[in-house]
């Protein structure tokens, strides 16, 4: 019997201590004051002060900058006909495009028809010269046209940065590029004025700068423009900057240029071994080499070389090319 007494006792008496210490214990040592400091300097200011606001709107603006434009470079991926010939400098229009590819296709086929190169061979050779010619004579301008702009955008954009800094307006700026630029630069920067005179915000005239010349160099430029006409800052300095990542860029490319010259001159002597041996042995002896073209396992051979060859100079091509 006394020993069940002392153990009610004893469970009565933990379980009343227990009971203490869980609601009377934190209201004595203070706990409960400590959570409520911790929690007040744990909770955001209700109200910001007015440089965090600007800070904050700023960088919304940046961002929904920065988010348009990366979807209108995502649309612009399929660029139409048109804009590749305007980006090539011709002032060609589709239909004369077409016709001249007509032609030279036409004339492929005739003369490779009548001069007996077979049927099979004629048609191959007028879609090559109808087809292939006429776009890789664009793809070739296009690239001539965009190393010129590389080359004097640099420069430009230090005249912009000299110009803001002696206190003239950014348009103001253009202007003294778009007289003494060199072309293409000249043509694109006049676009800009005029793009501008007609209305258009000269943030969005710049960045329209990559539809017509469509370069990571030209999209940087847009983008710095536009950024700065709708959240502003010190627009010399981030030209600036944009002029030193410019002429970085340029300095990279011309290293890659000059590490992968070796496996160019490679690809060029590999490429061109197989047909200079071939003129060679016709010039000396034109009925050993005959059997290639007259016979029709030397026609299946010749055109298994050609196969070959172009495979093989097309992937030592995308090996020494390189994106940055």
């Amino acid at each position: 019997m006394k020993l069940e007494t002392v153990a009610l006792a004893f469970l009565a008496a933990t379980a009343i201590g227990g009971m203490a210490w869980v609601f009377i214990y934190p209201l004595l040592s203070g706990e409960r004051q400590a959570e409520k400091r911790r929690a007040s300097f744990a909770m955001p200011e209700p109200v910001r002060s007015s440089a965090d606001r600007v800070q904050r709107s700023r960088r919304q603006q940046v961002e929904s900058s920065l988010k348009e434009i990366e979807e209108r470079s995502k649309k612009e991926k399929k660029r139409p006909l048109s804009s590749r010939i305007s980006q090539a400098g011709l002032s060609w229009s589709k239909q004369k495009f077409f016709l001249i590819s007509g032609v030279l296709g036409f004339l492929a086929f005739a003369i490779t028809f009548l001069a007996n190169g077979g049927l099979l061979v004629a048609l191959a050779l007028a879609f090559a010269a109808g087809f292939g010619v006429p776009r890789w004579l664009l793809g070739f301008l296009k690239k001539r046209r965009e190393k010129k702009f590389l080359a004097a955008l640099p420069d430009a954009v230090d005249v912009i940065v000299r110009g803001i800094k002696a206190g003239l307006p950014l348009f103001e700026s253009i202007k003294v590029v778009a007289a003494d630029a060199p072309q293409p630069l000249k043509g694109e920067f006049l676009a800009i004025i005029e793009t501008q005179t007609i209305g258009i915000p000269l943030g969005e005239a710049c960045a329209r700068l990559y539809e017509r010349m469509p370069l990571p160099e030209a999209n940087f430029f847009g983008i710095v423009v536009a950024i700065q006409q709708k959240s502003g800052g010190n627009l010399s300095e981030a030209l600036g900057n944009l002029s030193k990542v410019l002429r970085d860029r340029k300095k990279m490319l011309e290293k890659i240029q000059a590490m992968s010259m070796e496996a160019k001159a490679s690809a060029a002597i590999i490429g061109s071994l197989p047909p200079v041996v071939m003129m060679l042995v016709y010039i000396t002896t034109p009925q050993y080499i005959a059997l290639l073209w007259t016979e029709p396992v030397g026609r299946i051979m010749l055109a298994g070389c050609v196969l070959w060859m172009s495979m093989g100079v097309l992937v030592m091509k995308k090996m020494i090319n390189f994106d940055f």
